[in-house]
């Protein structure tokens, strides 16, 4: 008989799985002004870099709808690794806009399905009671990242070129794998619950709890994606805010954010998604005003960056734990492909959206801004909204099988 697994040991793994993923994606962004000059390409246009990654995770997601929930989910994961661990390699070897964005799509390709296997993994493993708490943790992945990661990647930068960054996260990501790989258990119970059904995508988006799931997924990365891509290029161009500080600026709101993640998880599993994410909203909001829209902004850079960074820990954990609750053991993972569709999709067509809306002006600093702000602002009000009725939803429905699949020792 196959000794128990401990929860908090897979959790680990999780995480480090989702270091490496959300390492990849977020460096590109802080990165942008540096390779945007090795590469002639203007700054206006990094949204357009960001936006392919997430185009095609989402067609991913479209695609891995339909039969992730057919595999092991450890074996399925380590295909989605080795592919990200290829497209970050080829980032590296970019020699122009062109062959940088095809190398953010193969990225793309593999890294959403990635996510959406983790994401299904913690459903799997952790009971309803403690999967807020759970999120947070694993969530705390994208702090370490801002802590550790984006700091080292921007230093391996300026010392060793644009390229360094993207090598030292392939080979991170080797290493990451390969533990992965030898130390998670076979991950399959929600095959030998029963058959498994393939997923038809739209009778997913035919139950209400769903849809308004996806919408309030669609509202949150959005927002964010219409902010996130031009952010380095604002603060150094616009506000001057030195380059050579931008890796303490992460690091600072890094740690910040970390502790806050476990807040979120905790306040979750207490007072529910609904009112955290209205609380995250609301200081998204009141950061945007005081930090971007007035001239010159209200509060310092270093305040409104931890701020943004705390704002989007209490909005991504709210979301990521009710969104778990809203499928079966059986489709959790058609489901978190799904949501990763949309999820990745909402965030290209930001991206692609605020590269639109804006234009480059003397010294490269962004013209434009404040109306990529107020559109994001305006989306942000959504959030809370959405998941106040996805819980109402969740409220009025028998439980189901929300118990775990798996059966492990420990608690995380």
């Amino acid at each position: 008989m196959a000794r128990p697994v401990s929860e908090r040991s897979i959790l680990f793994l999780v995480g480090a799985v989702q270091f490496v993923n959300i390492l990849d994606f977020m460096m590109v962004m802080p990165l942008g002004p540096d390779f945007a000059k090795a590469l002639g390409i203007p700054a206006a246009h990094l949204g357009v870099i960001g936006g392919s990654y997430t185009a095609s995770a989402a067609v991913a997601g479209v695609v891995g709808a339909r039969f992730l929930d057919r595999f092991d989910r450890k074996k399925a994961l380590a295909v989605a690794m080795a592919g990200l661990v290829l497209g970050t390699a080829l980032g590296g070897l970019a020699q122009g806009l062109y062959s940088l964005v095809a190398a953010r799509i193969v990225a793309g390709a593999f890294g959403g399905p990635a996510t959406s296997v983790a994401m299904s993994i913690i459903a799997d493993v952790v009971p309803p009671e403690r999967r807020g708490k759970a999120m947070g943790a694993v969530m705390g992945a994208f702090s370490v990242a801002s802590v550790l990661g984006v700091p080292a990647g921007l230093e391996l930068a300026r010392i060793g070129g644009w390229q360094l960054p993207f090598f030292a996260v392939a080979g991170l990501g080797v290493v990451v794998a390969g533990a992965g790989i030898w130390l998670l258990p076979s991950l399959r119970m929600h095959l030998d619950a029963g058959p498994v059904q393939r997923v038809d995508v739209f009778q997913l988006l035919q139950r209400p709890e769903v849809f308004l799931s996806l919408g309030a997924t669609t509202a949150l990365m959005l927002s964010n994606f219409l902010v996130v891509p031009n952010l380095s290029a604002f603060l150094q161009f616009n506000l001057g805010y030195p380059r050579e500080s931008m890796g303490v600026l992460y690091m600072v709101g890094g740690v910040i954010s970390f502790g806050v993640m476990r807040l979120c998880g905790m306040l979750v599993d207490r007072i529910g998604s609904p009112a955290v994410a209205l609380i995250g909203s609301t200081l998204m909001i009141g950061d945007l005003v005081t930090g971007i829209l007035r001239t010159p902004p209200m509060i310092p850079v270093m305040f409104f960056f931890v701020t943004f960074m705390v704002a989007g820990s209490f909005r991504g954990v709210a979301i990521n734990t009710q969104s778990s609750r809203v499928p079966g053991p059986s489709e959790r993972a058609g489901f978190m492909s799904t949501q990763s569709a949309v999820q990745h999709l909402s965030a290209a067509a930001g991206a692609f959206l605020s590269s639109q809306l804006l234009t480059e002006g003397a010294n490269h600093q962004l013209v434009g801004m404040p109306r990529v702000i107020w559109l994001s602002i305006g989306i942000s009000i959504l959030l809370p909204v959405f998941l106040f009725m996805v819980a109402r939803r969740l409220a009025r429905r028998i439980p189901s099988a929300e118990a775990p699949t798996l059966a492990v020792s420990g608690g995380s």
